[in-house]
Parts: structure tokens; C-alpha cells; sequence
């Protein structure tokens, strides 16, 4: 077993700061990183939010039944082709990503206006969201996609989406443009 060391007395300190010299303090020229502090939302604020989730989206509007393979395309007016076309290809860079695949409806419906809300709360600006084919529904048709498909047209901070290309989901998973946080 080894013993603990013993203290330093105060002779071996006179000397090692004998050995040293006088010390000269050197200023420091490195930048420090400024990191972004995410403000907390208020806890009323997200009770309020919480209700306004399952009032984000109509149940009424679908705009028609969509397949597997089919593409999803969608922007607001004033939204510029070559925005779009950046967008479609892939060349935004995606900031947050939402997995809405095996879920029910129901559940995913929350996930996605809570998501949104989240996104436009920090300022995201560009997502991916992977809704899945359809492969594994009762129908082998896609059911998120179609519902997915009309909830975004329905939300306000949705400027465009479309389908994600083939290295990042096809068919299944769509790119979605926001609307940046309004300033007060």
C-alpha cells in the first residue's frame, strides 16, 4: 500500500519560488466564445400554448389523398422560385428535425404544433420532418403524409415545404421553410 505524500514545507517552497523567479502575468488574447442563452418562456405562456395545440389544426381540410411516392410541394405566394428551388434541393441548412414516423394522429398532430411553436419560439427557420411512407399503415397508404400534408398549409408560419430529397428521406420526410420570429 502506498503512504499519502506528506505536505510540502514551507522550505521547499522558498525554493522552488527561488528557482522561478519573479513571474510576469501574461494578458489574455484569446476570444471567448459568446454562447446564446435561450430565454425561458413563461410557465402562464405555456399553459395558454398547451390549448392552442390541439385548436392548431382542422380536422376539416385535406386536400385529397396522397400516395407513397407522390411529392409534396407547397409555397405561399411571395416566396421566391429560387428560394424554393434551394429549399428543394436540399442547399438550406436544416437547424431542428421532428420524427412524426409510427405515430398515431392524434399524437403526432401534438408533436407537430408543439414543434412549430418551439421553432418559431428560438428562431429556427428551416426543418425536416420524417412522416414515413405509409408502408406500415393498415392500408399501405400513407396517413401522416396526407394529414401532414394539410396541417402544414393550414399553419401561418409555414412558408413552403416540399419533399426532402432521396439522401434524406424522399417521399417520406419534408423539408419546411418558417417564418421568422416576429419583433415586438
Amino acid at each position: 500500500m502506498k503512504s499519502k505524500p506528506s505536505k510540502i514545507d514551507l522550505h521547499e517552497i522558498a525554493l522552488f519560488r527561488e528557482e522561478v523567479g519573479e513571474i510576469e502575468q501574461i494578458e489574455q488574447d484569446k476570444i471567448h466564445p459568446v454562447t446564446k442563452q435561450i430565454k425561458p418562456i413563461p410557465r402562464y405562456q405555456q399553459q395558454r400554448t398547451h390549448q392552442e395545440f390541439s385548436d392548431t389544426f382542422s380536422e376539416d381540410y385535406e386536400p385529397h389523398t396522397i400516395t407513397g411516392e407522390e411529392s409534396l410541394a407547397f409555397r405561399r405566394s411571395g416566396i421566391q422560385e429560387r428560394l424554393f428551388s434551394r429549399l428543394r434541393n436540399g442547399h438550406l441548412e436544416m437547424e431542428a428535425e421532428l420524427d412524426l414516423h409510427g405515430m398515431t394522429i392524434t399524437i403526432a398532430h401534438h408533436a407537430l404544433a408543439e414543434f412549430l411553436h418551439d421553432c418559431q419560439q428560438y428562431n429556427i427557420r428551416c426543418v425536416r420532418i420524417i412522416h414515413g411512407k405509409g408502408w406500415s399503415s393498415q392500408h399501405q397508404k400513407p396517413v401522416l403524409k396526407s394529414k401532414l400534408n394539410g396541417w402544414l398549409q393550414q399553419a401561418e408560419d409555414v412558408l413552403a415545404f416540399c419533399s426532402a430529397p432521396i439522401e434524406d428521406g424522399g417521399t417520406g420526410a419534408v423539408y419546411v421553410l418558417l417564418r421568422r420570429k416576429k419583433t415586438a
